[in-house]
């Protein structure tokens, strides 16, 4: 790996390794950091309830559709992209409060659009508070978690992101059930779908409120000055048995080897334009982590199930237990990252989704019979679906983000975060955003281009990614 010089890594310290005297504190931090994530799962995943009343109300073809779905991850891209930068500013639970305030007035406004425009704006502000999201969770997690929990800690960010996905789908199957099957059914003066996109409000209020309860990274309270802060905090999460002197003066000595990272940090020394090895590999962690198709299973699977003959309700039911499976998978992970590790577990998860991604796209070339798959292609299809949404969850869909989290030296990881972050969410857009013209062209043809990604992922991991598991953030470099 190409990095400019820097000072010699400090040695592990005791605090780094020690168990923490209040371990359910540390959880409640974490977890309440994680409503970030919890909001990112919510916000990305509802509008798979809405997607054909949009279509409906507006009179829109697969194009224009898949924009409007898909506008909100520009908004992610540059979300974040800038948080890195925000939060060295003022703060990682200011960035936090910033985030929840777009989450509600997001919520309110895509609930209450005037034209499909207005919708599609609401829908970009939202996108930009899940990319903070996507970027201060993982970090604020990663600075307050001592390294012995690091791991499993880091895995509550995606543990909330599935969770939120699962109870979006859940209040959607209510809605529905409450409109009668009909996705533009009245509820109360508004249509079903207006009132799954607006109930959003609710979690984002209660992020904001919880955002309150928990204390700043002690990171930035030593890079503003706050020492004594400092010293609080890391008695709360790593014990009052630290030598908190030592521990200020290790990420003190740590944060004086860097400087604030910009892009250009990112860069070889002496070139213009290309990326240190390392950033290249985190990029590719986050855009083989998309380009496997999983979003299609979060955004567009009731209108996938609809397609192949299953009526509304069923198809919601369909979407709700495959977010049940996600949060299985993600469990056996937080269970095993620290045990197994975050590579082994990347490398079964690949397997895993390219041999059910496989039998996806078989069973989806059946001609339909009757506007059906033909019973054995249907039954499938939909087992598979929720195979490769397991072997998601257990790998790449925790992995990802605790390797972002870990892998990047000091002095360039809020701006390496940032850029890697900003990677995922470009390629989640592009499965976003072609995925209802590709479908129409051919859905067994777009699950084979799903299929050859997972592949390309196995042999990137194994000559690229390096283990993470049991390193402190100050060894990595």
């Amino acid at each position: 790996m190409t990095s400019t010089a820097q000072a010699p890594t400090p040695p592990p310290s005791e605090g780094r390794a020690a168990h923490p005297d209040h371990l359910g504190h540390v959880i409640f931090i974490t977890a309440s950091a994680a409503m970030g994530g919890f909001l990112f799962g919510y916000d990305s995943s509802v509008i798979n309830g809405a997607v054909e009343a949009i279509r409906d109300r507006y009179d829109i073809g697969s194009g224009t559709l898949a924009q409007v779905i898909a506008i909100a991850l520009i908004g992610c891209a540059i979300g974040a992209a800038t948080a890195g930068r925000i939060a060295d500013r003022i703060g990682r639970i200011r960035c936090m409060q910033i985030s929840a305030v777009l989450f509600a007035v997001s919520a309110v406004g895509s609930a209450l659009p005037f034209a499909l425009w207005d919708l599609a704006l609401w829908r970009i502000i939202g996108g930009f508070a899940i990319g903070m999201a996507s970027v201060i969770g993982p970090a604020y997690i990663a600075e307050v978690a001592p390294a012995a929990y690091r791991g499993r800690l880091g895995s509550f960010q995606q543990a909330a992101i599935v969770i939120g996905i699962a109870i979006s789908q859940l209040v959607n199957y209510g809605i529905l059930q409450l409109a009668d099957g009909d996705q533009r059914g009245e509820i109360g003066g508004l249509e079903a779908w207006q009132w799954m996109l607006g109930v959003m409000v609710v979690p984002a209020i209660l992020y904001g409120m919880l955002s309150l309860a928990i204390p700043e990274s002690p990171r930035f309270l030593i890079s503003v000055g706050k020492t004594d802060r400092a010293k609080e905090v890391l008695a709360e999460v790593e014990g009052h048995g630290v030598d908190l002197d030592h521990r200020v003066a290790e990420i003190d000595a740590a944060m004086r080897s860097e400087h604030k990272s910009t892009f250009r940090d990112l860069l070889v020394a002496g070139s213009r334009f290309k990326l240190l090895p390392i950033v290249w590999v985190g990029i590719g962690l986050s855009v083989f982590q998309q380009l496997v198709g999983i979003n299609v299973a979060f955004y567009y699977s009731a209108t996938l199930w609809q397609s192949v003959g299953i009526d509304p309700s069923g198809s919601f039911f369909y979407s709700f237990t495959t977010s049940i499976i996600n949060i299985i998978g993600t469990v056996i992970a937080m269970v095993l990252v620290d045990r197994v590790g975050r590579k082994p577990l990347a490398l079964v998860g690949s397997v895993g989704m390219a041999i059910a991604l496989g039998f996806e796209a078989w069973a989806f070339s059946a001609d339909l019979v009757d506007g059906k798959l033909p019973q054995t292609q249907g039954v499938v299809a939909l087992v598979a679906a929720h195979v490769f949404v397991l072997f998601f969850a257990l790998s790449w869909g925790v992995v990802v983000w605790v390797f972002l989290g870990e892998m990047f030296p000091n002095r360039i990881r809020a701006a390496a975060l940032g850029v890697a972050a900003s990677a995922q969410w470009i390629a989640n857009w592009a499965i976003t955003a072609s995925f209802p013209s590709l479908a129409d062209w051919n859905l067994s043809g777009t699950y084979v281009i799903y299929t050859v990604f997972a592949v390309l992922s196995i042999p990137f991991v194994l000559r690229y990614v390096k283990e993470t598991k049991g390193k402190a953030l100050e060894e990595m470099g």
